[in-house]
């Protein structure tokens, strides 16, 4: 086999593993669980290895290197300083492979995949794959399911698809609407296949309707509307494009109003102290913007936001937001301005390139047999799929989920790649020492991220061995140890180790003080790992009160409610401690802090607040009391 034919294996093999990470991470629940990313991470590194070789097999080689390139590279830079600078190790670290997966599917993607058929080819996987999962994100509509494959979703009534949370599976469906749309109307392509890209089209505009997701209806609603009226603009596409709107629209305004959920949900939108996400998505973003002003150039980490999060907390607030639910802010307050800047420059840059390339790919109105052409097609889809994300990103988080993160980055760098059209001057010749030092950038990646992928594996095994354990015994505590030994930075494991034995030294026996001093040792740990987790300190602070030790209980009890000043569960805790020490009065108004934040599924403070008050009315009236029991 000469050369040449290893190049082509290699750049189909690139082209294989590219599509099987685009499609197996929506169909594995968006990729957000640590078993799907490792996969993903994993197919990765065979990208980068088969990019590696060809640089050599190729005799001519070329680098594609359009502006956007540069800022992808500044940020990437940016990411790992701030991985080496963040306060809590193991999860910028998660972070940092994230972006390192990205950065690198975006350099192989742009220059390796940027032939018009192999664009086509990506375009129709995606949206036939859009097509498949909004069938059954209707299935659930309509039967009420709350399974998403064996797993349950909290969002039962509303359609998720192979996702957990129905609006991110409107995030995936918007991004690839419009591109369906394109290739449907301007798009070349046989009659047959024009037709399934337009039923593929209108069953995912259903897929967003039983998302019931009002960011993914406004987005997508925004992207149809100027995509429409960009074809109306050009007189070859202006018939069939005004029929397909006004058959949507038609569709729209005869079927949405006779259905009760869709209006209602529209109506709760609007109403005031109507929705949980409305009303609380505020408060959520005013203390995102506290956290950021706190922060203003660097941010508080990458990842770092919810772990920040408890001490910026509002009251309305008790469950873990995880992430802001708005990228914009939510990337101030973890990279700060600098990193927000890089983002906007990227996205600048991308978007000046598609008017750059536009006039390009644009066929010119007199070319009536000629008309159709794919280029247009994915360059006016898959910029208004873009646009769609981008909307929808004010009031949610996609690219926090790393299969829509993908989606996005690989149509940016398929659009980026479409620059080559308007000028060749992003073409760069790859010389030896150009070859050199990008083997080993390439090299120092595999090396990297391989290593990564095998020592998250190993832990993941672990703690996987963990779960499925009896809670708290000490099987559990044994797997969790082998877990901590391959990563003794992930302060999640710390806190089970130190929670098994505090509940074990809690059933007493002879051995309890030896249990609560092992617990006492990982909850430390924990506090070195992450020092932002407020239970950390308080289970700390529970395990003196249990060994009698109350006088040293007290600056733990006091961290932790530094850490999470308006978390009910906290404050549950602080006023416990109160009642070990003895100090009822003093322990009331932490219970009723509790429940004041905190009404419903809150028996550490109901019980508590009981057993104060009937001390309280004892020592008032010199009589005993019945206890709670």
């Amino acid at each position: 086999m000469n050369r040449e034919a290893l190049d082509r294996g290699c750049e189909r093999g690139i082209l294989g593993l590219v599509l099987a990470i685009l499609v197996f991470g929506p169909l594995a629940t968006g990729a957000v669980r640590p078993l799907p990313f490792l996969i993903i991470q994993g197919l990765t590194l065979g990208v980068m290895v088969l990019w590696g070789l060809r640089l050599w097999l190729g005799e001519r080689s070329r680098l594609l290197w359009p502006p956007i390139c540069w800022v992808v590279v500044l940020f990437t830079g940016y990411a790992i300083a701030r991985y080496l600078t963040c306060e809590i190790e193991y999860v910028g670290r998660q972070e940092l492979i994230r972006i390192l997966v990205y950065a690198f599917l975006f350099f192989a993607i742009l220059n390796n995949l940027h032939r018009q058929e192999y664009a086509q080819i990506i375009s129709y996987t995606m949206v036939f794959l859009a097509l498949a999962i909004s069938g059954y994100a209707i299935y659930q509509f309509v039967t009420g399911s709350d399974r998403v494959w064996h797993f349950h979703t909290p969002y039962k009534g509303r359609g998720c698809g192979t996702y957990i949370c129905p609006n991110h599976l409107g995030g995936f469906l918007e991004v690839l609407l419009p591109l369906a749309l394109a290739y449907t109307l301007a798009g070349r392509g046989k009659p047959l296949t024009k037709i399934l890209l337009g039923y593929a089209a209108l069953v995912m505009l259903a897929g967003i309707g039983v998302t019931v997701s009002r960011g993914s209806w406004v987005a997508a609603g925004f992207a149809l509307l100027v995509f429409f009226g960009i074809l109306a603009l050009h007189r070859n596409y202006r018939l069939p494009s005004l029929v397909m709107m006004l058959f949507l629209v038609g569709a729209g305004l005869v079927f949405l109003p006779k259905t009760a959920f869709f209006t209602n949900r529209v109506k709760a939108g609007v109403d005031a102290g109507k929705n949980l996400e409305v009303d609380v998505r505020f408060q959520l973003w005013q203390a995102t913007v506290r956290m950021w002003r706190d922060h203003t150039w660097l941010g508080v980490g990458p990842g770092h936001f919810d772990h920040r999060f408890r001490a910026y907390r509002p009251v309305e607030v008790q469950l873990r937001p995880d992430r802001a639910h708005n990228e914009y802010l939510n990337t101030l307050a973890d990279w700060g301005v600098v990193g927000m800047a890089l983002v906007a420059a990227a996205l600048g840059v991308l978007f000046v390139g598609v008017l750059r390339t536009w006039k390009h790919v644009r066929r010119s109105e007199n070319e009536f047999k000629t008309n159709q052409s794919n280029k247009f097609a994915f360059v006016v889809g898959a910029s208004l799929g873009l646009l769609a994300l981008l909307i929808h990103s004010a009031v949610d988080f996609n690219m926090q989920i790393p299969a829509n993160a993908i989606l996005a980055i690989s149509l940016m760098a398929l659009l980026s790649s479409h620059l080559r059209f308007a000028t060749e001057s992003y073409w760069v010749r790859v010389g030896t020492g150009l070859r050199i030092v990008a083997s080993g950038v390439l090299l120092a990646g595999v090396a990297y991220l391989g290593w990564q992928e095998v020592r998250l594996g190993r832990e993941y095994v672990w703690r996987e061995r963990a779960a499925s354990q009896p809670i708290f015994s000490r099987e559990q505590a044994a797997a969790l140890q082998k877990a901590f030994a391959i990563e003794p930075s992930n302060f999640e494991t710390t806190y089970a180790l130190g929670e098994a034995y505090r509940v074990q030294s809690s059933e007493g026996g002879e051995n309890y003080r030896e249990l609560a001093e092992q617990a006492m040792t990982w909850f430390a740990r924990g506090t070195n790992s992450n020092p932002y987790d407020g239970y950390n300190f308080m289970r700390y602070g529970w395990c003196l009160d249990w060994l009698g030790r109350h006088a040293e209980a007290e600056p733990y009890f006091n961290r932790a409610d530094e850490l999470d000043p308006n978390g009910y569960f906290t404050a549950a805790f602080v006023g416990r401690h109160y009642i070990e020490t003895g100090e009822y009065a003093a322990a009331r108004p932490w219970f009723e802090r509790s429940l004041k934040l905190q009404r419903e599924d809150n028996p550490v403070a109901d019980f508590y607040l009981e057993f104060a008050n009937l001390k309280l009315l004892a020592a008032a009236t010199n009589q005993s009391q019945t206890l709670p029991k």
